[in-house]
């Protein structure tokens, strides 16, 4: 393992970037996202989901185009990505959902043609930060088994919630998969295995080897029936934004997203008392493990965040290292 700064990690990465296309400011924008993963100890996300962005980028053929706005009104936006990286549209709808319910008290703004949309409640937290609740959930390319079957027909669908508060902000986000998409690459990158009874093979036989999983075959639902339910669901919302209804390969993911002010309902100021209170009765409730309190969602990313700033430390595997150096062209 190589131990970058943060700075260190954040030049590394913003580099890669413009090598590959990017100006300045969008490779700023992509950075702080995989950095962001870093500090969360979401490593899969970070700097070795800069080497997935560029190979997508250096594997396709036709150019990015701009995000566009293909219709609007004073509360909603649909957005054609351009086929651009999803950190750059995801960022490119919360302004516009921020700006909508500032102006008019909610927001709905959809995305398509786009791909890799990271971590939703890196999004909520600047929602949430602007007092408002909010609501992400994307699609995209089959790679899960619903519940009950062996073949590919949803994404890993992640879907996330988040909410003010006088304390740190209350954020759920979740994937609907039982592993999501980085996790395995990054497995397979370093030529390890994965747990039982996350993946099949494209024969539909139980494997613990990522490629066989990437190539043909599927990965398990997070949660049952329950869960399969939630990620059709979140399949459907992708296709509300535009999404087509099988997305061939890493392009045209649906991105949705709900911002909505507390005053529309209710005082927003002691709303997020409220929300604060709550999450206090939440982490007061006796625990099975005296040595391991409730925690609430939202918690340990907050936590693990604080403690690497601290350590102004991010650890990356040297294959990523190495590889991200010579996109730079600066190899040894």
């Amino acid at each position: 393992m190589t131990t970058l700064t943060v700075a260190d990690a954040r030049a590394l990465t913003e580099a890669a970037m413009i090598a590959i296309g990017h100006n300045g400011e969008e490779g700023r924008i992509i950075a702080d996202h995989l950095i962001d993963c870093e500090l969360r100890g979401l490593s899969y996300g970070g700097l070795p989901r800069a080497l997935s962005v560029i190979e997508r980028v250096q594997g396709t053929k036709t150019a990015r185009r701009p995000i566009t706005i293909l219709q609007e009104t004073p509360v909603s936006a649909a957005l054609d990505g351009g086929d651009q990286v999803g950190y750059l549209v995801g960022d490119r709808a919360t302004d516009i959902g921020i700006a909508k319910a500032r102006a008019s008290g909610i927001a709905v703004v959809g995305a398509h043609e786009t791909w890799y949309t990271g971590m939703f409640s890196y999004y909520l937290e600047r929602i949430t930060r602007a007092g408002f609740v909010g609501m992400i959930a994307g699609s995209g390319a089959p790679l899960v088994a619903p519940h009950g079957g062996t073949e590919a027909r949803f994404s890993t669908n992640p879907i996330a919630f988040g909410f003010p508060s006088d304390d740190a902000p209350v954020i759920w986000d979740i994937g609907t998969s039982a592993v999501m998409l980085g996790e395995m690459i990054l497995k397979m990158r370093l030529g390890e295995q994965i747990a039982e009874g996350l993946a099949f093979d494209a024969a539909g036989a139980p494997t613990l080897e990522p490629r066989a999983a990437l190539s043909g075959g599927a990965f398990s639902v997070w949660g049952g029936h329950k869960g399969s339910g939630l990620a059709m669901v979140v399949q459907l919302l992708g296709m509300l934004c535009g999404q087509v209804a099988k997305p061939d390969g890493l392009r045209d993911c649906g991105f949705f997203l709900l911002v909505v002010d507390p005053a529309l309902l209710t005082s927003a100021a002691d709303f997020k008392r409220r929300v604060a209170e709550f999450a206090g009765v939440l982490r007061a409730t006796r625990p099975l493990d005296p040595n391991r309190p409730v925690r609430v969602p939202f918690d340990r990313s907050d936590a693990e965040r604080a403690r690497r700033l601290s350590e102004d430390a991010i650890e990356v595997p040297d294959e990523i290292y190495q590889a991200l150096r010579r996109v730079c062209g600066q190899a040894d």
